[in-house]
């Protein structure tokens, strides 16, 4: 008898072996659920999670005593760094500077790094994706019963707009979060592979349809961009037959879930709409997002090569800002009252980079960012080649896709920042990942 007819069958305790292997990485994603730990702007348990996780990263590498990362992998995941020190020793308030970095360091570095090494191969990262999916499902339930209750944040005068558990003040936060589990199941439904599961393939399509609603009575227009232009990428990535197909169920789809969502049609419809508006007849957050690019484009001129320094840029706003800027935005709802929130960042990451940390800091952090993508579709590319299974390559490299079009239209902050570290990090091993054993 062969070795292979020989080896014993995997014994039922490996998933439970391979979630505790895991659990610092899960406690992230089910973390990000809790609202922060001293009230609205302080850390969250979430963050607190990373710490550990990295810390768990850390001692794993060292017990293993290995080379944990090639050197394409090391100059990647370091880049950011020199734009992030040098952007923090330019800050001009030194205490801000240092909490600055270690945020930056935090979600572009650290976190991103420890997912890399903490994975070890395709059920890893399936069962990862799997726990955005969950996360995604809870924070839209949680986002569609505000919807009907009116229970949510205000929007137009009505308190309808699905926020999950992150409040009023992070109205970003459910829908990024019901974003990246719409799209990791799409990536596991859209999988060519002949030998791949139909079951995982169906349950995967009926999560991502079931996603469309939460997404759509989120009134983000900056994810539905993103979403939408993804999920096209994807689509093509896997085949254009395919793609055909799953645009006419998706149409479908969500003309139904848009015509069930009762009084608040008209609503959609009109956020919709105004999408198209931005330039004849934008409204006033879109008039306050144009302003404060440009001030940020100002801010870049003044200091091209290092920017302001690290947080600079509320500090420099006003200065560099013209008087159809707004004092603030409006929240309420969700359990807040009513406020006025202060606009500190230009709701562009791009432009935020810029303008804060300049050339440097643009060359090194976008420009890790293009290596991953780069090299994400070129280990998509060969793994359509080789016949071997695409679902990672398609959630990872989707994920990827959706933050990079989705930082046009916003940036980091807030209690769902966690989620960019969890993407850079899934996006990193699927794109640098030593592949002899599927193990960094």
């Amino acid at each position: 008898m062969s070795a292979v007819a020989a080896t014993p069958p995997m014994p039922l305790s490996a998933p439970l072996r391979r979630a505790a292997h895991l659990l610092p990485l899960l406690a992230v994603i089910a973390l990000l659920a809790t609202p922060p730990l001293g009230g609205e702007g302080s850390a969250t348990a979430a963050d607190a999670a990373c710490g550990v996780l990295v810390v768990w990263a850390l001692v794993r590498v060292l017990r293993e005593g290995v080379r944990p990362l090639t050197r394409t992998a090391a100059l990647v995941m370091g880049l950011p760094v020199a734009g992030i020190c040098v952007a923090a020793m330019g800050a001009a308030d030194p205490g801000t500077a240092v909490a600055g970095l270690g945020r930056y360091l935090q979600i572009f570095v650290l976190v991103p790094l420890a997912v890399l090494l903490l994975l070890r191969d395709r059920d890893d990262f399936r069962l990862a994706a799997a726990a955005v999916v969950a996360l995604a499902l809870f924070e839209g339930g949680v986002g569609v019963v505000q919807y009907a209750t009116s229970t949510g944040a205000s929007y137009m005068g009505a308190s309808i707009r699905a926020v999950g558990t992150f409040g009023a003040s992070d109205i970003m936060g459910m829908a990024t979060v019901v974003s990246c589990g719409l799209l990791c199941s799409l990536g596991l439904a859209l999988d060519p592979t002949p030998g791949a599961s139909r079951t995982q393939r169906r349950t995967a399509l009926g999560c991502a349809a079931v996603l469309l609603l939460p997404l759509a009575v989120s009134f983000s227009r900056g994810a539905w961009i993103a979403t939408a232009v993804t999920a096209l990428a994807l689509l093509l990535l896997s085949g254009v037959r395919r793609a055909l197909a799953v645009l006419a169920v998706t149409a479908a789809a969500t003309v139904v879930l848009v015509g069930a969502s009762g009084s608040g049609t008209q609503l959609l419809q009109d956020r919709l709409a105004s999408i198209t508006q931005v330039e004849s007849a934008p409204d006033q957050s879109v008039t306050d997002r144009y302003t404060m690019w440009a001030a940020a484009d100002l801010m870049w001129r003044q200091s091209p090569i290092t920017g302001v320094g690290l947080k600079g840029f509320p500090d420099h706003r006003d200065a560099n800002s013209s008087i159809a800027l707004s004092s603030g935005s409006d929240i309420a709802g969700a359990g807040a009252a009513f406020k006025r929130q202060p606009l500190l960042s230009p709701h562009n990451m791009y432009l935020l980079v810029l303008s804060e940390q300049g050339l440097i800091g643009v060359c090194a952090l976008v420009g890790g960012w293009a290596a991953l993508l780069v090299s994400g579709v070129r280990r998509l590319r060969l793994a359509r080649r080789r016949g071997t299974p695409m679902d990672c390559a398609l959630v990872a490299n989707g994920l990827l896709i959706w933050l990079l079009v989705d930082f046009f239209y916003g940036d980091i902050g807030g209690p769902s920042t966690a989620v960019t570290a969890l993407v850079l990090g899934l996006a990193a091993w699927w794109a640098l990942a030593a592949r002899g054993s599927e193990r960094p």
